[in-house]
């Protein structure tokens, strides 16, 4: 997995591309923590290049939602394919965090903020 990194309209915008499983949760929630650590209060998480996630990686996000929420924050997810959804459908996990279908749909809700 890699992490891709941007910033638009004052939100960061965290792209892993590959999957995110047991052995590469550890680096996407290091990176999440660093930027938690660095202030970033409005954050979206792109999953477009995301082709598999694990139950690790619902709790890297599950954590990430709460820090931003202690923080006054806001997070969303955006361009969740079919299988990654279906995983945080079966988990429970849909409700909740805030779903988009684009970058910039996620970008407008976290700005907003």
């Amino acid at each position: 997995m890699t992490i891709e990194e941007v910033r638009q309209r004052g939100a960061v915008v965290v792209a892993p591309v590959g999957r995110i499983d047991s052995t590469t949760s550890d680096r996407l929630e290091q990176h999440l923590v660093a930027l938690a650590g660095a202030g970033e209060r409005r954050v979206v998480v792109d999953f477009g290049g995301v082709e598999y996630i694990s139950s690790a990686g619902l709790r890297v996000l599950l954590a990430l939602a709460k820090r931003t929420r202690d923080g006054k924050g806001a997070l969303a997810l955006c361009r969740l394919g079919d299988s990654v959804r279906q995983v945080f459908d079966l988990a429970g996990f849909l409700p909740l965090f805030a779903v988009d279908a684009t970058r910039d749909a996620a970008i407008a809700r976290v700005a907003a903020v």
